[in-house]
């Protein structure tokens, strides 16, 4: 019946793609993005039709084939074998917390409120636990040896809650250039902290949540939390039995509550000299979660290259088709993500129709990768299991969140400068009469949040292309309505606006696809710089 369903669902979702006009394109230098397309796809990639695009959803499977369909379409090869799909395999992960017993607690329970104090989830997908564990204070759980810095001293965490601050040591005088400056290293993303944890034994980690010290309002982690959490379901890969974050009040309460100052530890942790504090409390009770196994779907598509000596090298162009989908509750609850990630989604549509009509000397992939929003697993999955041999792969670009207010006179490049990619680039930009923006100080830690890095960490040169922020048609306003915009991040209410203006969205489309092609009818592939942390993966 599945695949009956299944079989019916790309007939009619093939029929309605050959109702949407086709738009041509000349055979000029560059091939044109075309505006129109582009909005069609968004505006149905993101309407309530698709239900948020959510992974495991059904609205997930409705993109699934609507993109393979609309590939077909554009004139793509099937990149693996004679399908678009790479299927992906994963454990969805729905906590229970109200069937579940497990709390903090010291002479007596915090109670603490899942969703409101804290979030968890069992990172190895395992359905029932018990707990009885102490808890252990490790300032920033980092173990750093370039930095000379070791925040665990040899205290053994095995079968420990430990309980850590987000980001990593801030310079200083003496040291402005300690982890990276200003700059968040990937030693200060949630995801370091929980594979440390993971390496030392722990039972389980939560993660201290300040707006300032996580980038991210705590808003945008309970929608995440309180919904279905998804990892690659790998037999080799185990997991923490709890994972999530507690919210800076509660754990005030927590250290307070256990004869300890949380604020002054955490001046204590900016120093090496730093020592695991004991919390004298315990995470007890059970936690209960429902479990399931489940395949998404990365799509993926080829442009042949037109040169016998290069055609067996790639550039790929990529964009997460997920969003948070539809949640449970009253009123609207479905994320529909148009932003986020509709925009890239539909740019790489409109890139595909105009790169088949003039392709490069090297072969070009347009790669649609599933489950972004819960921790880039459609890229890593990829990265892992590659459909093009990595090392014959040039460079990896990804959109992620595009411009929908207007034309600007630059581009964002970010991360392009720890390559040979920022040469192009600017090459590129020149040639559009933009320029490339100045690198900024990553103080989020954004080249580590988006699909991009899975590549990078492969050892293949990549980047995001973001929006870029001096507007043409009234600037003032038009940063201002872009800065808007992170109120909408992670909401019900990023949502389609038939009134935006996407000439700025089809330009950055634009200059991704000039400067893929630029990369793809260049003789050499591509280099990190040498003292580039992923050189090394490359070599």
């Amino acid at each position: 019946m599945k695949k009956n369903s299944a079989h019916y669902l790309s007939t009619a979702l093939l029929g309605f793609a050959l109702t949407i006009p086709a738009y041509g394109f000349a055979q000029t230098s560059p091939a044109k993005v075309d505006e129109v397309a582009l909005r069609a796809h968004l505006a149905l990639l993101s309407s309530d039709l698709f239900e948020g695009r959510g992974t495991g959803q059904r609205g997930g499977d409705l993109t699934v084939a609507y993109l393979e369909t609309q590939a077909a379409v554009a004139g793509l090869l099937p990149a693996n074998g004679k399908s678009y799909r790479q299927a992906v395999s994963i454990n969805g992960i729905k906590s229970l917390p109200l069937e579940s017993s497990v709390n903090i607690r010291l002479a007596r329970s915090l109670n603490l409120t899942f969703g409101e104090d804290w979030i968890w989830s069992a990172g190895d997908a395992i359905s029932s636990h018990q707990f009885d564990h102490e808890l252990l204070f490790v300032g920033y759980g980092i173990n750093a040896p370039e930095e000379q810095w070791d925040d665990f001293k040899g205290v053994d965490c095995k079968g420990k809650i430990l309980v850590v601050m987000v980001n990593d040591p801030q310079p200083t005088a003496e040291q402005p250039d300690r982890f990276g400056g200003k700059a968040l290293t990937y030693y200060g993303r949630r995801t370091y902290k929980t594979e440390e944890a993971l390496r030392r034994g722990a039972v389980g980690v939560l993660l201290i949540h300040t707006e300032a010290s996580a980038n991210i309002g705590w808003d945008v982690l309970k929608n995440g939390g309180m919904g279905e959490q998804f990892q690659l379901a790998n037999k080799d890969t185990k997991g923490l039995a709890i994972q999530g974050w507690i919210t800076d009040a509660a754990a005030n309460t927590l250290f307070a509550a256990s004869g300890l100052d949380l604020n002054a530890l955490r001046q204590t942790a900016e120093n090496k000299d730093f020592k695991p504090v004991a919390i004298k409390a315990r995470l007890k009770g059970e936690a209960k979660s429902q479990i399931r196994q489940l395949e998404q779907f990365n799509i993926a598509g080829i442009v042949p290259g037109t040169d016998p000596q290069l055609n067996n090298e790639l550039v790929i162009y990529s964009a997460h088709w997920d969003h948070l989908g539809k949640q449970d509750g009253t009123g609207d609850q479905i994320y529909n993500g148009a932003v986020d990630n509709g925009s890239g989604t539909a740019a790489l549509l409109a890139m595909a129709k105009a790169a088949v009509v003039q392709p490069a000397k090297r072969s070009q992939m347009f790669l649609w990768v599933a489950a972004e929003e819960q921790g880039l697993l459609g890229s890593a999955w990829y990265a892992s299991h590659p459909l093009w041999a990595l090392n014959k792969t040039a460079a990896a670009l990804n959109l992620d969140t595009l411009n929908f207010v207007g034309r600007t006179k630059d581009i964002s490049a970010f991360g392009a400068d720890r390559s040979d990619l920022i040469v192009a680039a600017n090459k590129v930009a020149q040639g559009m009469n933009m320029t490339v923006a100045p690198p900024r100080v990553d103080v989020a830690g954004g080249y580590f949040r988006s699909d991009h890095f899975s590549f990078a960490k492969a050892g293949v040169p990549a980047f995001s292309i973001g929006s870029g922020r001096d507007y043409i048609n009234d600037p003032q306003a038009s940063l201002e309505k872009a800065r808007g915009y992170g109120k909408r991040y992670h909401q019900v209410t990023d949502e389609y606006d038939a009134s935006w203006d996407l000439s700025g969205m089809t330009e950055q489309a634009q200059f991704t696809l000039n400067l893929g092609q630029e990369i793809a009818n260049t003789k050499s592939m591509p280099a990190w710089k040498e003292n580039d942390a992923f050189s090394k993966m490359r070599k």
